[in-house]
């Protein structure tokens, strides 16, 4: 690339004559810069997206008086209206660019980080309240499906599976980090000057402790006003001619919808476990099941004699871990063999781990070593799921770029993942009218349908869209 494109291309928001498949002035350094801020504030977007997750099965311990139902439906909202919301950010990247897009998206998340670190400190705090901060969590969610079309358009399609799959696998790193340090981060006054401390009964035969879980929330905002200012100096935008209509003409090909089906099997299930797995341990193997434990807090007394009851938060952030890490390790190779073939691959681990999960959803409380067991095997049938679904994510967003020409490539990246994304409030809604047993029968039903489709459509010899 010439000096002169350079200054052209670097002085001005909207980039000139951008080309990434042209090795010659294909700008590498700014492909891979964008893809570094977009990836910080998307990690970010995660955090806010589910910091729901991390805070509502505890907040009966904190002294709010809601029910199981009531608290399922706080984890589920943000699913919701992130699955709402992208279907207004899938459109955002040709309108706005992504330097506007992503500054002001960023700047967006206070408003739900701070509701919620201000009102978790007040019991009294209505249930209402909480609903519309868990729905504007949803801000954190809709951000994907405009990050990642336009993140897309930097980097030559021989290069989409690495750098999509980074920043969306990085990117969903964000619901470990706010699941792991809310349990380390509320139990010191560090920012104690932002609000006073709680008192939170312990599990059963532990005493009370004092905390401060509005740090649970306050310790993003420095960050968030960071990514913005980053994303604001640093991000350019590339231009791509696509207004609302135009770009709706990726509804006129059956492999969108066949794709959208298959991403709600890999990332559907991915944030929807994320979002329930704490409350969905606590109701199976912890304080929520009457067998195993009566009462609240030092009131609570253990049925099933020498069974330790878990700790849902030590746990629950192993799943999103797990999930996320995959996509981030096996996005390389899908570039190398094809986004197809781990498909079926995790469609198969899906279905295998599903039905291994469903032995452990009737806990046996006839022994304490008979619960554990079942405990065990839930807990890593859990894993095994998160592991196959970030398998499978990393695999339809190398698809998609070869399926599809590039912005429409763009649109059914945002249009799949607008969709998927309302695994949270769906796994929500189906753990609340039906028992775990039949959901989780469900979930085999949908990884059978979707690996077939995989196969026929996409992954066997002589398919009719190979990729």
């Amino acid at each position: 690339m010439s000096r002169e494109a350079v200054e052209v291309r670097r002085g001005s928001e909207w980039l000139q004559s951008w080309d990434p498949e042209n090795e010659e002035t294909w700008d590498k350094r700014l492909a891979w810069t964008t893809l570094s801020i977009t990836t910080f504030t998307l990690v970010l977007c995660f955090a806010s997206w589910f910091l729901a997750s991390a805070i509502a099965p505890k907040l009966t311990n904190l002294g709010f008086d809601f029910t199981q139902s009531q608290l399922y439906w706080l984890t589920s909202m943000p699913g919701l209206a992130g699955g709402l919301m992208r279907l207004v950010w899938m459109v955002l990247p040709p309108i706005m660019g992504t330097r506007k897009m992503v500054t002001f998206t960023t700047l967006l998340l206070i408003f739900p980080v701070l509701g919620w670190g201000v009102r978790v400190q007040d019991p009294s705090t209505s249930y209402w309240e909480l609903l519309i901060l868990s729905f504007l969590s949803g801000i954190g969610g809709g951000a994907f499906s405009g990050f990642m079309p336009s993140t897309s358009y930097f980097f030559p399609r021989r290069l989409q599976g690495t750098a999509l799959g980074l920043q969306a696998g990085i990117g969903n790193f964000g619901v470990s980090l706010v699941q792991l340090l809310t349990p380390w981060i509320i139990g010191f006054g560090m920012i104690g000057f932002l609000g006073g401390s709680q008192t939170m009964q312990g599990l059963p035969g532990k005493p009370p402790s004092e905390v401060w879980y509005q740090n649970a929330a306050f310790i993003y905002i420095p960050f968030i006003l960071i990514g913005a200012v980053l994303a604001w100096t640093m991000l350019k935008s590339v231009p791509v001619t696509a207004n609302i209509r135009q770009q709706f003409d990726i509804f006129r090909s059956q492999d969108t919808w066949w794709m959208t089906l298959i991403y709600i099997m890999t990332f559907g299930t991915f944030s929807g476990l994320s979002a329930q797995f704490g409350l969905l341990m606590k109701n199976l193997y912890g304080a929520g099941n009457s067998d195993i434990v009566h009462g609240v807090g030092q009131s609570a007394q253990l049925l099933v004699a020498g069974y330790s009851v878990p700790d849902p938060v030590k746990y629950v952030f192993l799943g999103p871990l797990v999930g996320a890490g995959a996509r981030v390790l096996f996005s390389p190779l899908t570039d190398r063999m094809g986004g197809a073939r781990w498909t079926v691959v995790s469609g198969i681990g899906l279905i295998g781990s599903i039905a291994w999960t469903m032995t452990a959803l009737n806990p046996d409380t006839s022994s304490a070593e008979a619960l554990s067991s079942d405990f065990r095997t839930f807990l890593y049938g859990m894993l095994a799921i998160f592991l196959f679904s970030g398998i499978g994510n990393a695999s339809t967003f190398k698809q998609m770029p070869m399926i599809f020409e590039r912005r429409q490539a763009g649109g059914v990246i945002g249009w799949t993942a607008a969709i998927a994304a309302f695994g949270p409030f769906l796994f929500g809604v189906g753990l609340t009218i039906m028992s775990p047993s039949a959901f989780y029968a469900i979930g085999i039903a949908w990884a059978v349908m979707c690996t077939v489709i995989a196969w026929m459509r996409y992954a066997r010899k002589g398919a009719p869209k190979p990729s």
